[in-house]
């Protein structure tokens, strides 16, 4: 069985090569044919990743992108790559500063045991991050599922089969999305219980703009859902505002119409004709192992 790991990394290879110690020891007893595939998006800090020791990794590629374009986009880039050029079963798309934790990939290769079929997803019970950030991811969460119907509690940390890799790279919403591109094509999923692990080194990388972004990119994904709601929403607040309308009672419907507009300016993200041209943004690819 053949499984690629797949990792995004932007100027954190110190982080990398410390998960790829954690992968090696995490997966020491399982039988399966782990290989690591990593997404150099354009760093700016030497490529220096230590592979001393790796008995159970077979093979590490480092894909390097000619510009920077973001975490979803590598995803994106590396599951594209791999779909076309590698041997593979399964792929596991994780981040790689230690928030998403390497003990956990025996919880997803266990699942073959069950069902071999269906996705698995790191379903987070437990956050590490500040209490802005929870309430902000919370609020998050309300929203999309209020706007779309979709609870999506995971992101990129899951064991997706080949045939559902095989259907996110025909998906236009797999460039802007990586968590709301497998909510819309696989409904069926399986899930693992998936605590956030700490950063190993540094401080997020994730501001406010860019869980912003990452929030409405998800939404942007069920945009016909969303303006079907937004306009129900408003046909019923205006009835029941209708005899006290002012400024203070028009804020929601300011609100709700701000949210369809930003949704529909970053839907324009989904693009399918440059998802299928992405593998000619890399400038080489580097085999280290």
């Amino acid at each position: 069985m053949k499984i690629k790991i797949l990792i995004p990394v932007y100027n954190d290879f110190q982080s990398v090569s410390k998960l790829i110690k954690d992968i090696n020891s995490a997966t020491s007893n399982l039988n399966e044919d782990f290989s690591i595939i990593i997404v150099n998006d354009a760093s700016t800090e030497k490529t220096d990743i230590d592979i001393s020791n790796l008995d159970k990794i077979n093979l590490i590629k480092v894909i390097n992108i000619k510009d920077n374009q973001g975490h979803a986009r590598c995803i994106a880039t590396g599951l594209r790559h791999i779909h076309e050029n590698e041997e593979f079963d399964y792929v596991i798309p994780m981040d790689g500063d230690g928030e998403d934790r390497a003990e956990e990939i025996v919880k997803f290769v266990e699942f073959l045991k069950y069902d071999n079929k269906k996705p698995v997803v790191g379903e987070r019970i437990k956050r590490s991050e500040g209490i802005i950030f929870k309430i902000s991811y919370n609020i998050h969460k309300l929203i999309t599922f209020i706007f779309t119907g979709q609870s999506i509690k995971f992101g990129n940390y899951t064991f997706l089969p080949k045939t559902t890799v095989e259907k996110m790279v025909n998906e236009k919403a797999t460039w802007s999305s990586f968590s709301g591109s497998l909510a819309k094509l696989e409904k069926n999923r399986s899930t693992i219980p998936s605590v956030r692990g700490v950063r190993y080194f540094g401080p997020s990388k994730m501001s406010f703009y860019n869980l912003i972004k990452h929030s409405l990119s998800i939404i942007a994904v069920f945009k016909t859902s969303v303006i079907v709601r937004s306009i129900l929403f408003c046909i019923i607040y205006l009835f029941l505002i209708s005899e006290n309308i002012t400024y203070i009672t028009s804020i929601p419907l300011i609100a709700v119409i701000a949210l369809v507009i930003s949704v529909l300016v970053i839907s324009k993200r989904e693009n399918m004709n440059e998802f299928s041209k992405a593998l000619l943004k890399i400038q080489n690819i580097d085999q280290i192992k």
